[in-house]
């Protein structure tokens, strides 16, 4: 096992370990579609560099994704296209890792200027790659979000989303030995860690940032993040803690219309 795979065993806080067999044909068995040319360009250069372009630290694409995995109605086959960032500056070799930010609820782009993937990257010498969600940014399914459209809406067909176009890209890139590492944060973090039990032989491990994944099965108490949040303030100061506790008695007790008048709030 190279050096940096065992950094990257090293780096890994948060890793889900638990397999599932359960796993989707469909995915599986979805045709490869990305363009020649995305190979050619990523391997002309492959010797990393100290950092990454400042003004184009990604290249943008779209991949023509499915719009529903797993159901065979009239619609389940049609395309959308899809939009992910690439960043290979460091990217040493075809085996070398992959780091994957699972998009959540945002423009993929904003999401890729506040992460801190392109600071760990030149340590594994790793190729980053960010998926937008389905329904966010430029990945819109028939271009719009109205309601009749949303039943394709969901985590589980996000998930199948980046299961296929990660399979793709690495059968394009010829990187079917690179590891591949899911990030992400709040519910993006969520999404990585199911995506790790999902599918696990497509991902090796996760790091799930301030998710709250172990809410669900009431593992731990759902008020946790207000209990650590109160705490900070009681560190500080009680009666500081105490007069915020009491604004919301009086804020509830206040017409809501009074409320936005008071801080002008939008419609």
């Amino acid at each position: 096992m190279s050096s940096s795979v065992h950094q990257l065993f090293n780096f890994i806080i948060i890793i889900i370990i638990t397999f599932t067999t359960t796993t989707t044909t469909r995915v599986n068995s979805m045709p490869i579609l990305f363009p020649e040319t995305l190979k050619q360009n990523l391997f002309r250069k492959l010797k990393p560099t100290k950092s990454a372009s400042l003004t184009q630290p990604y290249t943008t694409h779209y991949f023509p994704q499915v719009l529903d995995h797993f159901t065979f109605t009239p619609n389940s086959s049609k395309l959308f296209p899809q939009r992910y960032l690439i960043n290979s500056t460091f990217w040493s070799s075809s085996s070398s890792p992959i780091f994957v930010y699972a998009g959540a609820e945002d423009d993929i782009k904003w999401l890729a200027s506040n992460c801190g993937l392109f600071d760990i990257a030149p340590i594994f010498n790793a190729l980053i790659v960010f998926i937008e969600h389905r329904f966010y940014g430029d990945s819109i399914p028939f271009g719009d979000t109205s309601i009749h459209n949303l039943g394709y809406f969901t985590s589980t067909q996000a998930l199948a989303d980046y299961a296929v176009l990660i399979r793709s890209l690495k059968h394009n890139l010829s990187a079917e030995a690179a590891p591949v590492v899911i990030f992400g944060a709040s519910y993006g973090g969520m999404l990585a860690a199911w995506f790790r039990l999902k599918y696990p032989h497509i991902a090796m491990g996760a790091l799930a940032s301030s998710a709250p994944i172990l809410q669900f099965d009431k593992i731990v108490p759902w008020t946790g993040f207000y209990d650590v949040v109160s705490q900070r303030y009681k560190d500080e100061s009680m009666n500081c803690f105490e007069v915020i506790k009491g604004c919301w008695d009086e804020l509830m007790s206040t017409n809501l219309s009074e409320l936005s008048k008071i801080f002008r709030s939008c419609e």
